[in-house]
């Protein structure tokens, strides 16, 4: 039950979300079809050819049939009708080769284009949005979705172009023929048409749970790898297992019930097919008798018909490849209709920080999950310089950095960079001048040396290894079997909480930027090495506005203001010596930790 609520509500978020309409849904692929339009064109030419050349088959068979039945045939006619037919299937090879190519490569191509159009549309996100989605939800529809989308835009398309053009062709040599067999053999199609009707609402619900599970399957697969430590340290194993288990039963089980849906379809279609086959054999049969038409007429008649029955079977193909592209696109387009809260309005002027300075003015801020204001009317300004916060557990310093690290929006005319209200600056132009170390760090299961740069890929290693010197992270770094070449694991899972701190701050220091947030970001570093750090680092913030989260004063005392937060207000500020004699709570954190040292260093 550790995922069970956030899975249920994520189910639930599905559920109660309506389809959009099919013109809204056609806006993400018709600019593709423009773009790919003289490929598709080359595609569909392809295609229609096939489908010619097919066609003229029973025509040479007819031919060749009457002939015989009249006694009038020559080898060499035979012949050349033979070679005729293999020239016409060599051509249909290659044809189909070239369609194949063209078309479901636009298909692949449209792929790619979706896919990148929703990473750069998550890229652009605010945290609320992740809140609200799971990545298990996100990664299905990048995946399943979008796979079902490219099927549907590539071979039910073409699946579909093709019935009709076969359809239609057939039935206008068919009614070439004779009129009336050919309407006699298209009796049973109204039947397929209603089935196909009731089946395809079918299909469509219970395909979108289909892909609900897989987006709860995936979000709990994930969540248990991340966790699994703490799933084996409290011996929860069997039990994740045993959740596995009952949403990959939920997962078949929708499977079952689209499989179940299919498996209607196309037995109908041939059943349709065949029926009309059966009246063409007795009534068809009879008109040979009579001499109304030739057994040319009849072998031709017979091949258009049993051209008729792929295109009736790929009725109920395409129609579940295009319920499931129908179903994808718009679980698709819901993710595309998210929006950030956060204004990005764009870069309207030049920008320039010669005193990097935040002015907070009666900024009162609330998570948008929750109506509790976490910070309540702050009025401070921040600017060059060592700023420390502290405070109680949940008294708002983490937010202070979340917020000006512009994570999350706040109210017009509450903060200003450099003098400029944050709304009216892009989001790009503020956070290009903040460098922000969390507690929990994120790393890529990727090098050392790749992970400290990822704020500026093309650093020479030996900025990387001065990063890395100044973050004391380097003789450790040095001790590691390929050095800067480590890879570390996702998540940075062969370091230490330490490490990973520091390599987070290696990270930080070689961009460089004139903002820097460490949210109690060496918290896992013990107090003499965090002191060590501070101190390499002093000369190192010269001109810049560093704001450090901490609890621990030895390094509070080497900042040049602290401020202490209480409920989200500001309780007290000013230097070391000033919050011992007028701050009770900052006094009372001295006194507690001076008595934990003291008892550390009786320890034997």
């Amino acid at each position: 039950m550790i995922f069970s609520h956030s899975l249920s509500a994520d189910k639930k978020r599905h559920k109660t979300s309506s389809h959009p309409p099919l013109s809204r849904l056609l806006r993400h692929l018709l600019p593709l079809f423009r773009q790919y339009r003289l490929r598709l064109l080359i595609g569909f030419s392809a295609l229609l050819t096939v489908d010619f050349l097919q066609l003229t088959i029973p025509r040479i068979l007819k031919r060749g049939v009457d002939s015989l039945s009249a006694g009038t045939a020559e080898m060499d006619v035979l012949g050349r009708y033979a070679l005729l037919i293999v020239a016409i299937a060599m051509a249909v090879t290659i044809l189909r080769f070239v369609w194949r190519y063209t078309i479901i490569g636009f298909s692949r191509y449209l792929e790619r284009a979706i896919r990148n159009r929703i990473f750069s549309h998550i890229l652009a996100m605010d945290e609320a949005f992740f809140q609200k989605r799971t990545t298990g939800d996100i990664m299905a529809h990048a995946t399943n979705d979008l796979i079902a989308v490219q099927m549907a835009c590539g071979m039910g398309m073409v699946a579909a172009v093709d019935a009709l053009v076969m359809t239609v062709a057939a039935i206008i040599f068919m009614s070439a023929i004779h009129a009336e067999l050919t309407v006699i053999a298209l009796l049973p199609m109204p039947f397929l048409a209603i089935f196909t009707r009731i089946l395809s609402g079918r299909l469509h619900r219970r395909f979108s749970t289909v892909q609900e599970q897989f987006s709860l399957l995936t979000e709990f697969t994930r969540s248990t790898l991340v966790s699994v430590k703490l799933i084996k340290a409290y011996t929860m194993e069997r039990f994740q297992a045993g959740e596995f288990d009952t949403l990959g039963k939920k997962y078949v089980h929708s499977n079952l019930q689209v499989a179940r849906v299919q498996g209607l379809m196309f037995p109908i279609a041939t059943l349709v097919g065949n029926m009309g086959m059966l009246l063409i054999l007795f009534f068809g049969g009879r008109l040979v008798v009579e001499g109304t038409i030739s057994m040319g007429d009849f072998v031709a008649f017979i091949t258009y018909l049993y051209m008729l029955i792929w295109p009736m079977m790929a009725i109920g193909w395409v129609t579940n490849l295009v319920q499931r592209g129908i179903t994808s696109l718009s679980r698709i387009d819901s993710l595309m209709q998210e929006r950030s809260s956060l204004p990005d309005p764009p870069d309207t002027s030049a920008f320039t920080v010669d005193k990097p300075t935040f002015s907070l003015q009666n900024l009162t801020f609330s998570y948008p999950s929750s109506q509790t204001a976490v910070l309540k009317n702050i009025t401070l300004e921040i600017g060059p310089g060592i700023h420390g916060f502290t405070g109680r557990t949940g008294s708002g310093k983490s937010t202070i950095c979340r917020v000006l690290a512009r994570l999350y929006p706040v109210e017009d005319a509450s903060l200003f960079f450099e003098g400029r209200d944050v709304n009216e600056l892009a989001l790009d132009t503020v956070r290009s001048h903040v460098a922000y170390v969390a507690q929990e760090p994120v790393l890529f299961s990727n090098t050392i040396a790749a992970n400290i740069r990822l704020g500026a890929p093309d650093a020479s290693f030996a900025l990387v290894e001065q990063a890395a010197r100044l973050a004391a992270i380097h003789d450790d770094i040095m001790g590691l079997p390929k050095q800067y070449e480590t890879l570390i694991g996702e998540r940075g899972i062969k370091l230490s909480g330490g490490q990973r701190q520091r390599l987070a701050l290696a990270r930080a220091l070689l961009v460089d930027r004139s903002v820097l947030l460490i949210d109690d970001g060496l918290s896992a570093v013990d107090v003499e090495t965090e002191h060590e750090i501070f101190a390499r680092l002093k000369e190192h913030f010269q001109g810049k506005t560093v704001v450090i989260v901490s609890n621990r004063l030895k390094l509070l005392t080497m900042t040049d203001h602290i401020i202490i937060l209480e409920d989200g207000v500001i309780a007290n500020d000013g230097h070391h010596e000033q919050l011992l004699h007028h701050s009770s709570l900052y006094r009372a954190m001295y006194d507690k930790q001076m008595r934990e040292n003291r008892q550390e260093l009786r320890r034997p």
